[in-house]
């Protein structure tokens, strides 16, 4: 780990599913010692493994990390992990508000054991409010924050947006907000507790569409499709080719020039109608319907080339399978072929920062449940094989 940002730190990792475990991925990818620790029957995260490729997303955001079980309602599990937890730097959980101070561990007993502790939280709705209690899965914060509602087109249902934004947003600026207080840490010496809650990490996002809502009085529909959630840019939208579809964005002046020239209407130049962003924006389904006209005769790749040498913004609309054999990315290795014990060949993503000065952290598999029990336990508890064995035929690990 020589060289990267978090060499000689330690984490321990209670996490599951997306948000706190993509966030101790990170950590992992800039050098960090992160000990994931699972209850005996797995994470929520590999049950799904039963279903189709399901196991791929634990592998994905579990590599790099020392995996052990650890019966955290066992009174000798507790003494173990705070055991771990005098020896850690960060501790990261996304459990219930409550779960933890039930367990006797939360932050204000952890910290008198190790007061360099950070301790790193999420939640859905926050430790403190009226709706810190209510379940919190991505599909719900999704509903509860509005993501939901100004997702699809104004005609139809609202509908959930493809990725799990709320979970892997909160992931982000959960690291954030730990490393945050790494730093505070190196001038205090003394940590703290950090937390982040879902709904509060994705509201940034919804900008557009709150400017929309309050520019409109409230009256404007919340959803509006693949068209600008503001509804202040034209065009902007997905239009339709011969073979698929392509995104095209116009944000000044030049780049609608340039697409007029792209699409040989020069004639349009002067039309007092596309004068400008204002009477673009009021003659929005004229500029779609001009631009539809001219994409749909074309197909999708040669199109996307012509734009990109006229200095078009735009990108041809990818299926997953394109994206996850993108030359780019993997030149770039910022996704990898990975060999599983597992799962066989699986394509596995690296993480997005980038450390200038070292090469990019080799990718290591996922660990099977428990696979790290007597690394930890005898390597840094100093265990015997004898205890450990015990400590297995009581269910503690």
């Amino acid at each position: 780990m020589a060289g990267y940002p978090l060499q000689g730190i330690r984490v321990v990792d209670l996490s599951q599913i997306y948000n706190g475990p993509y966030c101790t991925f990170l950590m992992a990818m800039a050098g960090a010692e992160v000990i994931k620790i699972e209850p005996l029957t797995g994470e929520h995260l590999r049950r799904r493994g039963v279903v189709g490729g399901a196991a791929l997303p634990f592998a994905m955001l579990n590599g790099n990390k020392r995996d052990v079980t650890l019966n955290l309602k066992s009174p000798r599990g507790r003494e173990m992990l705070i055991e771990l937890v005098k020896r850690a730097d960060i501790l990261v959980e996304n459990f219930a508000p409550g779960v933890m101070e039930r367990l006797d561990l939360g932050y204000e007993y952890l910290r008198t054991i190790n007061p360099r502790l950070i301790y790193g939280q999420s939640s859905g709705y926050g430790r403190s409010g009226p709706n810190r209690d209510y379940p919190a899965m991505d599909l719900t914060v999704q509903a509860m924050s509005g993501v939901m509602s100004v997702t699809g087109f104004p005609d139809r249902p609202p509908v959930k947006a493809g990725p799990a934004l709320c979970d892997f947003f909160a992931g982000i600026h959960l690291y954030g907000a730990v490393m945050t207080a790494l730093y505070e840490r190196e001038k205090t010496g003394t940590g703290r507790l950090v937390e982040v809650a879902m709904q509060e990490a994705v509201y940034a996002s919804l900008s557009s569409n709150l400017g929309l809502y309050y520019g409109s009085g409230g009256d404007a529909p919340p959803r509006t499709g693949n068209r600008h959630g503001g509804m202040a840019e034209s065009p902007y939208n997905v239009y339709p080719t011969a073979d698929g579809y392509i995104a095209i964005i116009c944000v000044g002046e030049l780049h609608w020039k340039s697409l007029l020239t792209a699409m040989g209407r020069e004639d349009l130049k002067d039309d007092p109608r596309f004068a400008d962003l204002k009477t673009r924006v009021a003659h929005m389904q004229v500029v779609d319907d001009l631009v539809s006209a001219w994409t749909s005769t074309q197909r999708k790749q040669p199109l996307f080339e012509h734009l990109m040498k006229h200095h078009v913004p735009c990108a041809p609309v990818r299926d997953l399978a394109e994206v996850v054999n993108d030359p780019h990315m993997h030149q770039r290795g910022a996704l990898q072929w990975q060999q599983h014990p597992e799962l066989g060949r699986i394509p596995v993503q690296h993480s997005p920062l980038r450390f200038d000065g070292v090469d990019l952290m080799q990718l290591t598999p996922s660990a099977r449940l428990g696979q790290h029990n007597a690394d930890v336990y005898g390597g840094e508890l100093g265990l015997s094989d004898r205890e450990l064995e015990l400590l297995k035929k009581e269910g503690v690990i």
